[in-house]
């Protein structure tokens, strides 16, 4: 019996006790940023992604932003590629004011890039970054998925599928899909990989563009209010 206690814990079918949920750390907002390093991504491209988020996180807005928020923002990044090769490269960090911030981005400057594949899985990036949500010490009031990258999916579960389950689990995510020569990413994106509550798309034409776009996904993502003004109900099934 004991034996049968232990796998059913590692499964993760026995419900958590009432003293580990009583540990939770409430926080007004669980982000992650998972961020595409698949075989199309070249070095340089990757780089384009990592000094854009460095480079919003260190702007004044999102400090003010951050430091609105009375119980703070959890936050972590994500590499993903094709299968299951996804990694956690900054661990769940709780940011409270502008200070905070300038230490995530360095910490993002410093990354680097993971294992990859040259198949691209949405689907199981957005598996990989609901586990972390569901799995962290915080309690977020708003649970966001923010992810990025430049391919349509091809390999394991499709992303609609990950995205309803994210769904039930009362996590939204949101898409930022680098064109660069897919002109119909952004709907794609829209119909498969977006949803929840205010769930909403923006799109970078090209690598040069991601900070610009990151930067304005960033600010609306920390600014309830600002979501709220501009949502819809994005590729819900429900």
């Amino acid at each position: 019996m004991r034996g049968l206690a232990a796998a059913a814990m590692a499964l993760g079918l026995v419900a958590a006790s009432p003293a580990a949920q009583a540990q939770e750390i409430p926080v007004d907002i669980e982000l992650v940023l998972a961020v595409d390093v698949s075989g199309s991504v070249d070095e340089r491209e990757y780089a384009l992604q990592m000094i854009g988020i460095a480079e919003a996180l260190r702007l004044p807005e999102v400090g003010e932003l951050i430091a609105s928020h009375d119980s703070g923002v959890a936050l972590t990044l994500v590499h993903w590629s094709g299968g299951h090769i996804n990694r956690q490269v900054v661990p769940w960090r709780l940011l409270r004011d502008r200070s905070d911030a300038l230490s995530f981005a360095a910490e993002v400057e410093k990354v680097r890039r993971s294992n990859w594949a040259n198949q691209t899985a949405l689907g199981h990036a957005i598996q990989f970054c609901v586990k972390l949500i569901d799995g962290n010490v915080f309690a977020g009031r708003l649970r966001r998925i923010d992810l990025s990258g430049d391919g349509r999916n091809n390999s394991g579960i499709a992303p609609a599928v990950a995205r309803d389950a994210a769904l039930a689990r009362r996590i939204t995510v949101n898409g930022l899909p680098i064109l660069d020569g897919d002109p119909g990413l952004g709907d794609y994106f829209t119909a498969f990989v977006a949803g929840g509550e205010d769930a909403f798309v923006i799109t970078a034409e090209t690598y040069q563009d991601f900070a610009k776009a990151f930067r304005s996904k960033l600010l609306r993502e920390l600014s309830p209010k600002m979501a709220r003004r501009g949502s819809r109900q994005v590729g819900s099934r429900q």
